[in-house]
């Protein structure tokens, strides 16, 4: 036989429209071949992609080792610089201590007004106690978050100290989430006349709460029977005295006596009200004279854990400043103007760290030094920021609302600065419109986010899942969830809605 009759047909495309039987043999010889060639390819492409992830995933898992390894090996180095210098004194005396919660007991004077006093000998009690230094701002604020010093309280009560967990290293480690078992939810009326606009817990009792709502109305709640209803102990109008404005936000006195109102800074109205619940009367609202934002919303009012009497306001001026008592009066000082080129909508101060984090509508995550008076750190995303909430156990993660529809929540690890370590959010069937009035809370244990939603639904996020979708849905109210926040001392979620009702939660 020729040799060349056993020759194998080239594999090339043949030329013209017409075919013989050897050029149709070499051109299904050539697809078949092209065919293993692609499904080659497409699994090199799968392998070097999963080759990929891990890696990614073995670099973050090595920069936070080298975080808590120098974060380790500073607090040592402190404690031994501590232990020398006091050396032979009394070992109580000289322990370094975080910021410690007391709960204050809740009374009423003989005219009936409500008191908020401080440790008393019928329960568990809290108190924050720092020790100060001078920042280059000129405000006073811990020098060391290390060699913070336990004070001796005045009275009785137990004292407790807020303890950092390391919770970043189990975040998206878990192919499935846990699943919290509630009961149905019963609802009572906010009492408000228009719709609601914050939900905050006191400080020091966390049976105590208070609502806001367009009516510039604030209803002051108590907790009753376990967490299946509240009674109103009061109500106060909180418009400011010009424009008849609402609260915008509004946030409690560490001391748990006071709340805090912010507004509008146009028409030159008032922009900061202290509504004091030892005080009746009309001199239980007080108007605060200085007036430092420019213009438009005053969005957020936070005070500062590390800094003694002081909070910061963040406006739509794109100003974040800080408020600061001094002499019995409270004076303003911007902290920043050029920061952000947008509405500041959120800010926040860290546990045991002098950072302030403010977020805007310019996509922007700022954290600001107070100890050097400028920013440590800007961090720009890809769409715009409503809110920001740090963790309160792991003192490293906070998180950041978003903008973008099914990924609202982002969380961040501060010294990692603009690594996302996790991101997931929700499908909103009535509308894709985000709001910044839908805000989120951290459950007490920091495994937990919890958010309102436009529908009416509470969505739940298990931080150690590594699913971006809710780990699950409480279907909650007629209309949309503004909010639903987590008690300390009962397994219980409040929440608040536009359908003007106030939900409560227990957990099985």
């Amino acid at each position: 036989m020729d040799a060349r009759s056993l020759k194998k047909p080239k594999l090339e495309e043949p030329d013209g429209d017409v075919l013989d039987d050897k050029e149709g043999e070499a051109l299904q010889l050539l697809i078949k071949h092209r065919s293993a060639e692609v499904h080659d390819l497409k699994k090199k492409v799968a392998f070097y992609q999963s080759e990929l992830e891990s890696a990614e995933k073995r670099l973050v898992s090595a920069e936070l080792k080298l975080a808590r390894l120098r974060s380790s090996s500073a607090k040592a180095s402190n404690e031994m610089r501590a232990g020398g210098q006091t050396l032979g004194n009394d070992s109580n005396s000289c322990r370094a201590s975080r910021p410690q919660l007391v709960i204050p007991a809740l009374g009423h004077s003989a005219n009936g007004a409500l008191l908020f006093r401080g440790p008393s000998k019928s329960g568990p009690h809290l108190t924050v106690e720092y020790s100060r230094g001078e920042s280059s701002t000129g405000l006073k604020v811990s020098s060391d978050p290390q060699e913070m010093k336990k004070k001796q309280k005045k009275g009785g009560g137990i004292t407790e100290q807020k303890e950092h967990k390391d919770l970043i290293p189990s975040v998206r480690t878990c192919s499935s989430s846990c699943i919290i078992g509630f009961q149905s939810g019963n609802y009572i009326s906010s009492q408000h006349k228009r719709k609601l606009r914050s939900l905050v817990l006191c400080p020091t009792n966390d049976q105590i709460f208070a609502t806001s709502a367009l009516d510039a109305v604030v209803n002051l709640w108590q907790l009753q029977d376990k967490g299946s209803g509240a009674l109103r102990l009061g109500t106060t109008d909180c418009a400011t005295p010009r424009q008849r404005r609402w609260p915008e936000d509004l946030t409690w006195h560490p001391d748990g006596n006071m709340l805090f109102c912010v507004y509008s800074a146009d028409d030159g109205d008032s922009q900061v009200s202290i509504l004091d619940l030892n005080v009746t009367g009309k001199k239980r609202v007080t108007f605060l004279a200085e007036k430092p934002h420019a213009k438009g919303i005053i969005n957020s009012i936070i005070f500062i854990p590390t800094v003694d009497s002081c909070f910061a306001t963040g406006g739509s001026d794109h100003a974040v400043i800080l408020w600061q008592e001094k002499d019995g009066a409270w004076k303003p000082k911007t902290l920043h103007l050029n920061q952000h080129s947008s509405a500041v909508m959120g800010v926040a101060g860290l546990l045991q760290k002098n950072i302030l984090l403010s977020v805007g509508s310019d996509k922007r995550i700022v954290g600001f030094d107070l100890l050097a008076g400028r920013s440590e750190f800007k961090h720009q995303i890809e769409c715009k920021c409503m809110s920001v909430l740090p963790n309160p156990c792991d003192f490293n993660l906070f998180m950041v609302q978003t903008g973008a529809p099914r990924v609202q929540l982002r969380l961040f690890d501060i010294r990692l600065r603009g690594t996302e370590i996790h991101s997931f959010g929700w499908k909103q069937d009535s509308s894709e419109s985000q709001s910044a009035l839908i805000n989120q809370a951290w459950s007490p244990d920091g495994w937990y986010l919890s958010s309102g939603s436009m529908d009416p639904a509470i969505h739940l996020f298990d931080i150690r899942y590594n699913g971006k979708e809710p780990s699950q849905t409480v279907h909650a109210h007629q209309k949309r969830v503004f909010k639903a926040i987590w008690h300390q001392s009962i397994p219980l979620l409040t929440s608040i809605s536009s359908d003007l009702s106030i939900g409560f939660h227990k957990v099985r």
